[in-house]
């Protein structure tokens, strides 16, 4: 019998089952592949793949790797973890390999031979989850890290990746935990001699400061939102006044059709730019005037509705043609506070800037590059101020948002009965901590009483 099947003999089926594999790194040719193993056979198919037994945890050691008929497949760099001081809790192998197609194949089907399974998307991380190495929130903060494309989504990922979010709902729930004792220790204790009278009421101030908080953090979820997903910029007016001229000057290449011919920009053109270290999604419109052309109205259709969707707006006018004041007036009144007016054309002698305008206006053309310094300088200021991360990791996704509204609602609803229901507010507080458990993965509800004995001398 060969040393490798003697080997493989010894491979527990059911263990294998349970353990897992998958390139971590990108797939395609490269320098390096990664082969990522997890589970209680990760040891015994790495000694099966190098004839060796594994090496000591977290020591890098050049090995041999062979398949099941002794045929060579690699020379890689192999690493072992052991449970539960792993990114996934769980035993761990890593296989560097050559980046090679056939050898990350080669080796992939030698590890289903030994019974392992193909790891789901996200398993790896799932199972650090489960095995308490991250909280949901962290697990999210990974993922948003991995598909970061700016310097504000990395920021923002790695400060949740790294527990930014998890201290500030553990303050939330911390203040909770000391409100229900209050309460439950009025419910559960009323005849103590050392427990005050009305001693839920003092649960009061600590809950609406708490209520203010978890508003302030809603207040900002469109910030975390808006870093996830990009900032949204449109660029709207009427036709011909440079807007496609404009959105290539931003994005510093030819992404839209340039045409003396109004109407050229039917539909949506949409570039990908970074602006004060965030992702920054440009969009060109359709010029916006009525049409009988069933193509055109469609873009303009179309172009209102992205108008509105954005987060900031690009209001350009043609500065060498201002007499149609009404025509501008109507356009005027689509901005809201923060959208900007860009007066285009400033190279032409007829070039004029007198509209009555309350907004913040530029002046620029787009054939020369005049004005696009400042025009770009005062784009990353507004979304630096509006969108950069802020000093405390905040809401990013739906989810977080929804998890902590219903915190709210529990908690407004514990502030208007604690005087008078006790039993209700408790209730409520119960409910708003459950909230915060479907935000971080889990809560103690043992806390309570653990602060309750602590705080009040209760079974002395």
């Amino acid at each position: 019998m060969k040393p490798l099947e003697r080997t493989v003999l010894k491979i527990n089926q059911q263990d294998a089952r349970e353990t897992i594999f998958a390139l971590a790194s990108a797939p395609g040719r490269a320098g390096i592949a990664i082969m990522r193993l997890s589970g209680p056979a990760s040891k015994a198919a790495l000694q099966a793949l190098t004839q060796k037994p594994p090496p000591p945890a977290r020591r890098a050691v050049l090995r041999t790797l062979f398949d099941d008929a002794d045929d060579k497949l690699d020379s890689a760099l192999v690493f072992c973890f052991d449970a539960p001081a792993s990114f996934s809790g769980e035993d761990m192998a890593e296989l560097h390999l050559h980046g090679s197609t056939a050898v990350v194949e080669a080796v992939s089907l030698s590890l289903f031979a030994l019974g392992l399974e193909q790891a789901a998307p996200g398993e790896f991380t799932r199972r650090a989850f489960q095995n308490g190495k991250m909280d949901l929130t962290e697990a999210e903060g990974l993922a948003d890290l991995i598909d970061a494309q700016s310097k504000g989504q990395r920021k923002q990922a790695l400060a949740q990746m790294q527990g930014g979010l998890r201290d500030v709902y553990e303050n939330w729930r911390s203040q909770i935990i000391d409100a229900l004792a209050f309460v439950e220790g009025e419910i559960d204790f009323p005849d103590e001699d050392d427990i005050p009278d009305a001693l839920a009421l003092r649960a009061g101030p600590g809950l609406d400061k708490l209520a203010q908080q978890l508003r302030t953090a809603l207040a900002g979820s469109g910030r975390g939102e808006r870093v996830r997903h990009g900032v949204q910029i449109a660029i709207i007016g009427a036709p011909n006044v440079g807007k496609s001229s404009i959105i290539n000057h931003l994005a510093g290449r030819d992404v839209a059709i340039v045409s003396p011919e109004a109407g050229t920009t039917r539909d949506i053109i949409e570039v990908q730019i970074e602006l004060a270290g965030q992702v920054v999604r440009v969009c060109d419109t359709a010029g916006l005037r009525q049409t009988d052309n069933a193509v055109e109205a469609e873009g303009v259709r179309r172009a209102n509705l992205r108008a509105d969707e954005a987060d900031l707006k690009l209001l350009v006018i043609d500065g060498s043609q201002v007499e149609d004041i009404a025509a501008h007036k109507t356009l005027l009144s689509r901005l809201q506070d923060g959208d900007l007016v860009i007066y285009n054309k400033s190279d032409l002698p007829e070039f004029r800037t007198d509209l009555n305008v309350s907004r913040e206006t530029f002046c620029v053309s787009a054939i020369t590059g005049e004005g696009f310094d400042d025009l770009i300088t005062h784009l990353e200021k507004t979304i630096q101020g509006r969108f950069g991360a802020g000093e405390q990791a905040g809401l990013t996704r739906a989810r977080h948002k929804t998890c902590v509204e219903q915190a709210l609602r529990a908690i407004e609803n514990a502030c208007r009965s604690i005087g008078v229901a006790p039993e209700l507010a408790g209730a409520d507080l119960r409910l708003a901590l459950h909230s915060l458990k479907e935000l971080a993965g889990e809560t103690d509800i043992e806390a309570v009483l653990d602060r309750v004995f602590s705080s009040f001398c209760i079974g002395k």
